[in-house]
């Protein structure tokens, strides 16, 4: 893709979002939604607002590094807690888990009295659409708009818009939320989100940039990028992931030899 078409691709996202008397973005914090927000508060001169769900799927770093984002730039942030009872309604994991939790949590968004009246935007763009992803239609049944997509966008093009923006985000890995980490079928707790984020974070904190902590019952199943596959190959380290997993709750704790995959965990329904 060339810088003249990315361009026109800006003008045209430009002009969507002049067009829009006020919106609020769908925050999460990664690079899709911070590149759109950022643009926006740009392109709509204050007319836009940031609203961040908060619900124990969701990495409590994530929300942290949104509010620190939204400081930073000067942007009014809106926090929503869903609490623990948002779980209830799709503890049971069925295959179409993502869009019951994404309607649920946009819905909560949309009732919100700081955001009435407002269009609400999503981070999604054109390769959203190569991936199982249930969650889209619940864009669709409650007529949220996704800018990035409508302008043709890209990942790749995001990213290098956002690297061109200044954005520290633009090499930020992709982050599905907690709960896709643990297989269909199987009942997804409080207990559970906060051992996967735990473990997590301190691989995260020791220099792995892609990680996944797949849940299987007793056993931690960790996923890193392939290259990285050799940084576990140290017996101190190994002993301090194994200890580190025992106190997340976990008996057991495994390195995929494979590697870290979008899909890895169920390549049948596609689970991220």
């Amino acid at each position: 893709m060339t810088d003249m078409n990315l361009g026109k691709k800006l003008n045209l996202l430009a002009g969507i979002l002049q067009s829009l008397p006020s919106a609020a973005v769908a925050f999460s914090g990664g690079v899709d939604s911070t590149f759109l927000l950022k643009y926006a508060h740009g392109a709509m001169k204050g007319r836009v607002v940031a609203a961040t769900a908060a619900a124990p799927s969701f990495a409590p770093d994530e929300t942290a590094e949104a509010a620190d984002f939204c400081k930073s730039e000067g942007i009014r942030h809106i926090v929503v807690n869903m609490g623990d009872a948002f779980l209830d309604s799709f503890a049971d994991n069925p295959a179409d888990r993502c869009y019951i939790c994404k309607k649920n949590m946009l819905q909560r968004l949309l009732a919100h009295t700081e955001l009435a009246g407002m269009v609400l935007l999503d981070g999604s763009n054109t390769d959203d659409a190569l991936d199982y992803r249930p969650g889209e239609r619940a864009l669709l049944e409650l007529g949220v708009q996704s800018p990035l997509r409508e302008a043709s966008l890209s990942k790749e093009e995001i990213r290098t818009a956002a690297k061109a923006m200044g954005l520290s985000v633009w090499g930020k890995p992709a982050f599905a939320c907690l709960a896709s980490r643990i297989p269909y079928g199987e009942r997804i707790t409080v207990g559970k989100l906060a051992s996967i984020y735990r473990l997590e974070k301190l691989l995260h904190e020791n220099g792995f940039s892609q990680v996944r902590v797949r849940h299987h019952g007793d056993v931690a199943r960790i996923e890193v990028l392939p290259e990285d596959r050799k940084k576990f190959f140290n017996t101190d380290f190994m002993e301090k992931i194994n200890k580190a997993a025992k106190e997340a709750g976990f008996i057991y704790a495994a390195l995929d030899l494979g590697g870290y995959k979008m899909g890895n965990l169920n390549m049948s329904t596609k689970n991220v």
